[in-house]
Parts: structure tokens; C-alpha cells; sequence
């Protein structure tokens, strides 16, 4: 699933030029992701175009890490929409988290996170993508397999935990992270009644999340 145009229906120099963008979006999640502080001008090396070709879509280092984060957001949002339709409500939340560590939305988050300052729609659609979680935790709750002292701010944590698994070849790190991901959710359902250790998280208690 993707929130960024199909080049492929546009025709001539449209189609071109947001095929473009697509080189350098994905050049630049390379490049930041391996170095948050990397300049500008390796994307463009990496994307192999011209400087003045990237700096005409993205005036600044700041535009282009605010798009990947956007259309990251967005991607996330979509997931939870899509999410909502399952019936059941932990398989909706679940499935959803399957989803979400497939997408890797938040490798970005974690390492672009306090770079750059977020536009109000940003803001917007990160509230929207709260209430979407809320929903499916409270979903999750009603089905009763879900543990009572799970909160919507512990599914970030575990989306970042599953980004933060990385090896060298993207298919097993796409193994890894669902082990590991398998491993998180038997911990949120109801196997014990065991309290969480230490109160919840908070809004804005992991800092530098913009």
C-alpha cells in the first residue's frame, strides 16, 4: 500500500517527473535512514539526478525529511483504516501491527525524529492516527483478549522496538522483526494476570517524537 502518486497512468513529462520523485523519495529514506545528518546532495547522488533537479521538488533538507515522514504518517493511517473494517477486534489491532512493521513506517521516526519542524497537517494527521489506534485498542479491549492495562501509547513502543531490529539482508529483517513482534503480542494478551511493571506511558513522554 502506498500514499504516494502512480506514475504509471500520468502521461509524458508529468509521468516522468513523478517517477523522479519517487527515486529520490526512496533514495533519501536510504540515505537518512543510514545517517540522519547526511547532507542533501547525497540523495541526489544516491537518486542520480541533479542537485538542482531535487532542490526544484524539495527547496531543503527540512521539506524533503517532512514528505517521508508525511507520507510515512499517512501510510500508518491507511493501515488503521483498513484495519477498522476486520470484525474482530484483535485481529483488527493485530493485523494491523503485522502491517505496520511490514510497511516500516517507523525506522523513520525513530532515526529522523527532533530533524526537522512539522507542518500543522502533519499535526493532523498524527491526531488522527491516535484516535485510529484508540479505536483499535478499544476495540482490542471489548474482544476481551487483550490485557487490561494496555494503552494506546504502548503500541508506538512496540512498532519502534520492531524497527529498531536490523540485519543485513532485508528478508531477514523482515523475519526478525515478526519474531520478535510474535513475541510482543503473546505479552499483550491476557496469558497472566500479572500487572505491567510501572505506570503507563504518557502523551509526550518519549521525547523528540515530533
Amino acid at each position: 500500500m502506498s500514499t504516494t502518486l502512480d506514475p504509471a497512468g500520468l502521461p509524458g513529462r508529468r509521468g516522468q517527473a513523478a517517477r523522479n520523485d519517487l527515486v529520490i523519495l526512496e533514495a533519501a529514506r536510504e540515505v537518512f535512514l543510514a545517517d540522519a545528518k547526511a547532507p542533501i546532495a547525497a540523495v541526489a547522488e544516491r537518486a542520480g539526478v541533479g542537485i538542482s533537479a531535487l532542490y526544484r521538488r524539495y527547496p531543503g533538507k527540512e521539506d524533503l525529511l517532512r514528505r517521508l515522514c508525511h507520507d510515512g504518517l499517512l501510510l500508518f493511517i491507511a493501515e488503521a483504516e483498513a484495519a477498522a473494517l476486520e470484525p474482530d477486534g484483535w485481529l483488527a489491532l493485530t493485523g494491523f501491527l503485522r502491517r505496520v512493521v511490514d510497511a516500516d513506517v517507523h525506522s523513520l521516526t525513530v532515526h529522523l525524529a527532533g530533524t526537522f519542524t512539522p507542518t500543522p497537517e502533519m499535526h493532523a494527521s498524527a491526531v488522527r492516527a491516535n484516535d485510529l489506534v484508540a479505536e483499535l485498542v478499544d476495540r482490542a479491549h471489548a474482544s476481551g483478549r487483550l490485557r487490561r492495562d494496555v494503552v494506546v501509547h504502548d503500541v508506538p513502543m512496540i512498532l519502534e522496538g520492531c524497527a529498531a531490529v536490523r540485519a543485513d539482508d532485508p528478508e531477514r529483517t523482515r523475519q526478525l522483526r515478526h519474531r520478535h513482534l510474535a513475541l510482543l503480542l503473546d505479552g499483550l494478551g491476557l496469558a497472566t494476570d500479572e500487572p505491567l511493571p510501572g505506570p503507563p506511558p504518557v502523551p509526550g513522554e518519549l521525547s523528540g517524537r515530533w
